[in-house]
């Protein structure tokens, strides 16, 4: 159990998703202006991997491998990500239209995010025989992603209420930013052993 709760902090702290493999910097730099569509966004991000994890291990493992079929991994991976976002979509449409609103383009960039691909092409390959190590993989990536996020938009919101030199107004302070959390994230190696 405890080799799995270090998986599961190391995956979130010490790997993060964002800050340590720029992975689903779109929507990290895109809706992270507020802190709500941001937690928004990382929630469906959360609910989207972990889903897509359950769903893409055994069908890695139980059809494609056995069959030899590795090389339609991606292919696969990306189908089943297309049809949870479009679930994860009607569901808040429906559920939370404001959020839904707000995520605008966002929420169907979910299926090209980087992010959710590289969780499961990381699972088929770094887990094979392993589904819940998998799935802790899984999950701590997506709450590293969710953690990262928010803390952007948190700092973005501070930001704004800052008088901030002209030049470095907009993307320039952001893009800053996010290297100085990537910095500060990096403190985390080495805290962890697996």
């Amino acid at each position: 159990m405890s080799q799995l709760i270090l998986l599961f902090i190391s995956s979130m702290l010490v790997s993060n998703v964002v800050l340590s493999q720029f992975l689903g910097i779109c929507p990290f730099l895109g809706v992270s202006k507020k802190t709500e569509t941001a937690a928004g966004m990382g929630a469906a991000v959360i609910f989207v991997i972990a889903i897509a994890a359950a769903i893409t291990w055994p069908i890695n493992h139980f059809l494609l491998v056995p069959n030899e079929a590795e090389y339609l991994q991606t292919i696969v991976f990306i189908l089943v990500i297309a049809g949870l976002v479009q679930f994860v979509e009607m569901v808040l449409k429906k559920m939370m239209p404001a959020l839904y609103e707000s995520l605008g383009v966002f929420l169907p960039l979910i299926t090209t995010n980087c992010a959710v691909l590289g969780v499961a092409s990381n699972n088929a390959s770094n887990y094979p025989d392993d589904f819940i190590m998998s799935m802790f993989y899984a999950v701590g990536t997506a709450f590293g992603f969710f953690i990262a996020i928010v803390l952007m938009a948190s700092i973005r919101e501070r930001i704004e209420n800052n008088d901030i030199p002209e030049s470095f107004k907009g993307s320039p302070i952001v893009l800053i930013t996010a290297g100085l959390m990537a910095i500060a994230f990096c403190g985390f190696s080495g805290l962890i052993k697996l």
